[in-house]
């Protein structure tokens, strides 16, 4: 079932035919009021114009040069839904040194990246365009790099693409729409289709599977019931795409309007048992008695709570925090006395699993950091009981977060699930306490930049020691205590110190050096302290 689409739902009616010549603005706009199939064509000129402002120029000095010039795919799409767009994505019969030839002195600024791809991309008067070259491209059953091949032909061009809503376009100069396939009528109808069978088209491009979940999530269409059966039946050639490849339109999908639908039908494929087999998992079986929740259902939802609480934008590692934050309850799953299920530690093993998937994806390793991170934090909040937080707990739970503090209040709040309203009440006002008392305590002693109140110098002069391993040691012990009672002093902390390296046989009674740990020789300095 298609999911509404977010932009005003106002796609211009498509006529019979494939290519239709739109009037320029100036154009008699008499006939345009009396021809409904002109006024329809004129308002998809202007909604293509408002994303090219060059495009016509551009145009031109190929038509000049006797090559063909087209707005294509995601841009022609994106306008005709009435969706903001990046893109200006153009296509061609000219080769890419030609290309270059004939933008030669004309564009402001030139990039030759994606050529061997026959994509040249460049900016002219602020508007960044890529100009690619008719192609086609596929896959050999073994590899994981697709050949790429060079066309004459704008129609062949189009049929080769992923979905009928991005093979339109219309040709430079004089905006002639092009839908052979009909992608205008797919857009009015909510749903992704393929120009032709899908079998055909995953199999040049197996990718194309994941793009079909990722445009459900982005635009809230419903996938068409054969490529769905495609998807099912061709997911495992997903493997031979890259890992980089699939983590960015994961990331794409994730980061989407209605995540849910597209991962969903991940998983109902079949293709998230090879990209991400760790989702699927999270379908434990119900028993009779209910015992326990389904913990994939938990995890959208959670999902979605996450989303609500966004401020700035999609949140991509939060958005992969709340999808991955219970996938170490399968591996730790426990039946118990009672009727009871136990999933003990299954944030620190789901912490792992997290990093290894997120590793196996290519994912930056800040990004795999903070997302592991999360997983391993979200149950901290439920350890320290129903608000008997001293303020020892509080500065803790604010240095383990660290900079993802903010990330972790809206994972620890989207986590909470229950329908006992009583229950989620008490969970939301012990949370509210919680964060309060962080500003707080912030406010009084700059928690997040929370340090020992002796720094490694004077640690190494009170001792008599000199750098090496023994100075983290003192540093560690100088940091717990800072966090169990706040502010006390250097002189207190000197004398603490002083206690704490006799207890450890560091001092003898006079005072004096006994150990030889940080001895000539001994690597390390200030820098051993955290």
């Amino acid at each position: 079932m298609a999911v509404p689409n977010p932009a005003p739902n106002q796609v211009p009616d498509h006529d019979a035919s494939s290519e239709q010549r739109l009037p320029n603005d100036n154009a008699n706009a008499e006939p345009a009021r009396t021809d409904a199939a002109g006024a329809r064509r004129t308002a998809i000129a202007e909604l293509l114009r408002r994303i090219a402002p060059v495009a016509d120029e551009l145009g031109e000095r190929f038509a000049a040069a006797g090559h063909e010039l087209a707005l294509v795919g995601g841009p022609v799409r994106d306008a005709l839904l009435r969706r903001p767009t990046k893109d200006v994505d153009l296509t061609t019969d000219a080769p890419p040194q030609r290309i270059l030839e004939l933008i030669d002195g004309w564009a402001d600024a030139v990039w030759t990246i994606g050529i061997e791809f026959g994509t040249v991309g460049l900016r002219k008067d602020g508007t960044e365009l890529e100009i690619t070259t008719y192609r086609s491209e596929s896959y050999d059953p073994k590899s994981r790099k697709p050949e790429v091949s060079y066309g004459t032909s704008l129609h062949e061009d189009l049929r080769r693409r992923d979905f009928a809503v991005n093979a339109m376009a219309a040709r430079l100069p004089g905006y002639e729409f092009v839908d052979p396939f009909g992608g205008l009528t797919d857009l009015r109808r909510e749903v992704v289709r393929t120009p032709g069978r899908p079998e055909d088209s995953f199999s040049d491009d197996p990718l194309r599977m994941l793009r079909a979940a990722r445009f459900a999530s982005q635009l809230g269409f419903a996938v068409a019931p054969d490529v769905v059966r495609a998807m099912t039946e061709m997911a495992g050639r997903i493997e031979i795409v890259s890992a980089e490849r699939v983590r960015d339109e994961l990331s794409k999908l994730v980061c989407g309007r209605y995540p849910r639908e597209g991962l969903a039908l991940l998983v109902d494929t079949g293709l998230a048992a090879h990209v991400l087999p760790e989702l699927p998992k999270l379908r434990l079986e119900i028993d009779e008695h209910h015992r326990h929740k389904d913990v994939y259902e938990h995890s959208l939802i959670v999902l979605e709570q996450a989303i609500a609480q966004e401020e700035d934008g999609p949140d991509l590692v939060l958005r992969l925090a709340a999808l991955l934050h219970d996938i170490g309850k399968p591996r730790t799953r426990r039946f118990e006395s009672g009727g009871r299920v136990s999933f003990h530690h299954h944030e620190v093993v789901g912490a792992k699993m997290t990093r290894k998937r997120l590793s196996a994806l290519r994912y930056p390793k800040d990004v795999i950091a903070d997302v592991s991170r999360l997983v391993e934090l979200h149950l901290r909040f439920h350890g320290y009981g129903t608000g008997e937080w001293t303020d020892a707990a509080v500065r803790r739970y604010v240095r383990d977060a660290g900079p993802l503090l903010t990330r972790l209040h809206k994972l620890t709040r989207a986590d909470c699930t229950t329908r006992n309203r009583r229950k989620a009440d008490r969970l939301r006002r012990t949370y509210d306490d919680l964060e309060a008392r962080i500003e707080r305590l912030e406010q009084e002693e700059e928690l997040a930049a929370i340090r020992p109140e002796l720094d490694g110098n004077e640690i190494q002069e009170i001792l008599g020691i000199r750098p090496g391993p023994l100075v983290g040691r003192a540093y560690k012990f100088l940091l717990d205590l800072r966090l169990d009672r706040g502010v006390i002093g250097k002189e207190a902390a000197t004398d603490e110190l002083l206690r704490w390296a006799r207890a450890e046989g560091v001092l003898d009674g006079s005072g004096g050096s006994e150990g030889s740990e940080g001895s000539e020789g001994s690597e390390g300095s200030e820098g051993d302290a955290p």
